[in-house]
């Protein structure tokens, strides 16, 4: 469960602005038919902070009907620690598999903070979890410290890294041994992070290209680098897209062309247009033209 490709889903609207189910159901599964190992909905990528509670729920069940046995993950980022604790109770009961959890998303905790509110999410849903550490986007560091601090809760049993220095990953095997399930969380250090020890990848431009996400990771586990390494090297424009405060308007814009889908967005953001939209396409169009032939695996 804690291993593999771990898609974090872009969320599909209608026309009207209210989810299409129907949408969303068929970009999940082509996740699973390209053999992703599970899901995560409503995150960043998936615009879980403009979505109701309910619409939530409602795409944790249509990823549940589309990953089949494979396990599905709600993500857990809410301003206050009581919505927090809520959505994951909620997510608990509707049948989530395990959650990724935001220690915060407006007030960036201190030390103290963050251990608190990890603790009261795990203890509301009793799930397993996994802590998203983002300094960037998110301004809470969840260091080696802190998750040493936790370790002694058997219900933290991942961290999605994405504290942008390759260091970490070191940092945290040489501290806590395989304590916790690395996985990366930023999609232009991917390969450089599996190297390193982590044992999974929560991937963005999968959603665009599930079978070339799969095919680098299938074949760093397999030990076949150089070949992981050359579809990494065509696949780095594209991974470039996820590292942006646009990474939302990105990826929907690469699914536009990848696979047939849609760039509709919740306001306030607005689809790409002019310069920013034609640059994307640019790059996602010269990269389908040089599609490489992926390996048997």
């Amino acid at each position: 469960m804690w291993t593999g490709i771990l898609p974090a889903v872009t969320t599909k609207f209608d026309v009207e602005g209210k989810l299409d189910g129907a949408e969303n159901e068929r970009c999940f599964g082509l996740q699973i038919d390209a053999g992703c190992d599970g899901l995560i909905v409503c995150g960043s990528l998936g615009e879980g902070p403009l979505l109701e509670f309910d619409e939530k729920l409602e795409i944790l069940q249509t990823a549940k009907s589309a990953a089949g046995k494979k396990p599905v993950l709600m993500t857990v980022a809410a301003a206050s620690t009581a919505q927090s604790v809520a959505i994951a109770r909620a997510a608990a009961k509707a049948g989530a598999d395990g959650l990724m959890v935001v220690p915060s998303l407006i007030y960036h905790t201190n030390h103290a903070e963050t251990l608190a509110t990890l603790r009261a999410v795990a203890g509301a849903s009793d799930l397993p979890i996994m802590i998203y550490s983002n300094r960037i986007a998110y301004k809470v560091d969840v260091t080696p410290d802190i998750m040493e601090e936790l370790a002694d809760d058997a219900r933290f049993v991942a961290i999605k890294e994405s504290s942008d220095d390759i260091r970490r990953t070191t940092e945290i095997v040489n501290r806590l041994g395989d304590r916790y399930a690395i996985l990366t969380g930023v999609d232009n250090l991917a390969y450089e992070a599996l190297v390193m020890g982590a044992v999974g990848w929560v991937a963005g431009l999968v959603c665009a290209f599930p079978k070339e996400t799969v095919a680098i990771y299938r074949l760093i586990q397999a030990g076949r680098h150089d070949e992981a390494l050359a579809i990494y090297r065509w696949f780095r424009p594209l991974l470039d897209l996820d590292v942006s405060s646009y990474l939302v308007q990105n990826i929907k814009r690469a699914e536009v062309h990848a696979i047939d889908s849609n760039d509709r967005v919740r306001a306030p953001r607005q689809p790409l247009a002019g310069a920013q939209m034609d640059e994307v396409d640019r790059i996602v169009l010269e990269a389908m033209a040089t599609r490489p032939t992926l390996p048997r695996l």
